[in-house]
């Protein structure tokens, strides 16, 4: 139960500084809505919704170990001052998670944390890192309204970004249809993580240990 908890709270600091680097970078480049908004802050009460920031992640994480995107916050696109702004914005909050990232990884690099499957904080960060990794690349894909959509969108013209913002809801949709029951795209997009992950220097057992712990509050 304890690595339920401290994934948990992990996973809620990450959503937050999410959301913080995305209203920084756009604070910086024009929108000062999002000081009056209250989005320069850790209070995770700004970003987070009861189901769609806490319930859907935390499920999510507990069936497959995806991580979810979880919070949001409401960008003025057009108070920014250019589209090379809106573009940083949206690259940000990923930018934000890849310091996180680097930060845990370096934790098990210089044997902070030890890699050892009985520690309780090993198994606890390894599968957090591994949240971190797929919530990075999933939030990098040109697909709408993931952050790599929002950070090419702006090129591409007004209507494009209007038109796949507004399908965004299938946008959302098809993806965990793909990552679910389309093998070839499932099966890249877990490599991809499993393999980050271990470059980065978190072995496979730390993070199957950690997933398997984290499931145990579950109730099946």
């Amino acid at each position: 139960m304890e690595c339920f908890y401290i994934v948990t709270v992990g996973w809620i600091f990450s959503v937050c500084l999410h959301e913080f680097a995305h209203a920084l970078v756009a604070y910086k480049g024009g929108d000062e809505t999002v000081r009056d908004k209250g989005y320069l802050t850790f209070n995770p009460l700004k970003y987070t919704h009861p189901v769609t920031s806490l319930l859907l992640p935390v499920l999510f994480m507990a069936l497959g170990g995806i991580g979810l995107p979880g919070g949001a916050v409401y960008i003025n696109r057009s108070l920014l001052r250019s589209r090379s702004w809106e573009t940083w914005v949206s690259l940000a909050g990923p930018a934000a998670n890849l310091v996180l990232i680097v930060f845990i990884a370096a934790l098990f690099r210089f044997n902070v944390v030890p890699q050892d499957p009985q520690s309780l904080g090993a198994v606890s960060l390894a599968f957090l890192l591994f949240l971190e990794v797929s919530a990075l690349i999933l939030n990098l894909l040109p697909i709408p309204p993931l952050d790599g959509f929002q950070a090419v969108a702006p090129w591409l013209g007004e209507e494009f970004y209007a038109r796949g913002m507004a399908a965004s809801n299938m946008g959302f949709f098809f993806v965990f249809i793909a990552l679910s029951y389309v093998p070839p795209i499932r099966d890249a997009y877990w490599t991809a993580v499993l393999g980050l992950s271990n470059w980065l220097g978190v072995p496979s057992y730390l993070i199957a240990t950690g997933f398997r712990t984290y499931r145990e509050i579950l109730p099946w």
